[in-house]
């Protein structure tokens, strides 16, 4: 079962003659709609992220016109169209060919002083030594073969006193799905690794890095996954692939629900304490600030 026949099953839409993709836009069409993906960029810029007034990719990762960044396994480019638009020059990589692809025409439309854009698994990175001020690597390190190898591939291309911007899953929320998500979801091509916190931290410094900030973050992604996963198995939906292709809209019905709510919360000032305290009590990511010595 794919994507839009769990979204037909689930919305209870079998028999409606319309094509899927028709359904979807009339519901995401409606006025009080919100979309899962909008609802999430508002939490992550809550959170720290994209804070575009201090040009900081992350609350303590600022970017400017003179850095040369690299975002290593780049996916849709987020990260890399934050800081083309500060200006710096970027490069970005990824496994998948059209997502680079994509991505070079939308860095295209940036005041990016330089882009260059690599389908490459980073082993090695097609970027000389010691020649990146800032290096991005998020929602990655859990797929690679060999932590440790590509963490010091990492270290190799940042000039000393480069800043290094690291997110790994959160291990409450992955030993947490392991109840009850798919056993693809942990095997190859998807996240082979668990890190502890003590564990990333150390793979960390073993690199060579000195950490400078740790955070977590993502309490809506981690229940908005865990909903997912329940309505997969209640549709009896058989999902393959890798996971971030395969979860992607239409969004069953209660997950809409549930980003509309969240939404609503998010928006009160009185619920912040709130928030915070879910993204520290089970998130969904952990995200290390450190620094190549001088």
């Amino acid at each position: 079962m794919n994507q839009f026949d769990l979204f037909r099953r689930l919305g209870g839409l079998q028999t409606d003659p319309r094509s899927t993709e028709e359904i979807w836009a009339e519901v995401s069409s409606q006025p009080d709609f919100v979309d899962s993906r909008d609802c999430g960029l508002v939490d992550a810029v809550q959170s720290g992220w994209y804070l575009g007034e201090s040009n900081e990719l992350f609350k303590g990762f600022p970017i400017s016109a003179e850095d040369c960044v690299l975002d290593v396994g780049c996916g849709a480019g987020g990260a890399t169209l934050f800081c083309a638009n500060r200006g710096a020059q970027v490069t970005f990589t990824d496994v998948a060919s059209e997502k680079i692809e994509s991505l070079q025409a939308r860095v295209a439309l940036t005041p990016a002083r330089k882009a260059e854009g690599f389908v490459s698994d980073s082993m090695p990175l097609p970027v000389a030594t010691n020649s990146m001020s800032r290096v991005i690597s998020m929602e990655v390190l859990e797929h690679v073969e060999d932590p440790a190898a590509f963490l010091r591939e990492l270290v190799r291309v940042g000039q000393p006193g480069a800043l290094y911007l690291l997110a790994v899953p959160d291990p409450l929320a992955e030993n947490i799905q392991k109840n009850f998500a798919p056993a693809y979801y942990f095997e190859r091509p998807n996240h082979i690794h668990v890190f502890e916190r003590d564990e990333f931290s150390r793979l960390v410094s073993e690199a060579g890095l000195e950490i400078v900030q740790r955070d977590s973050f993502g309490f809506f992604w981690t229940f908005w996954m865990f909903l997912y996963w329940a309505l997969a198995k209640a549709s009896g939906a058989e999902l393959t692939g890798t996971s971030h292709d395969v979860v992607q809209p239409p969004y069953p019905p209660l997950l809409n629900d549930w980003a509309k709510l969240w939404h609503q919360i998010i928006q009160m000032p009185e619920a912040a304490p709130v928030k915070q305290a879910l993204d520290q009590l089970l998130p969904k990511s952990q995200v290390i600030i450190a620094r190549k010595p001088a």
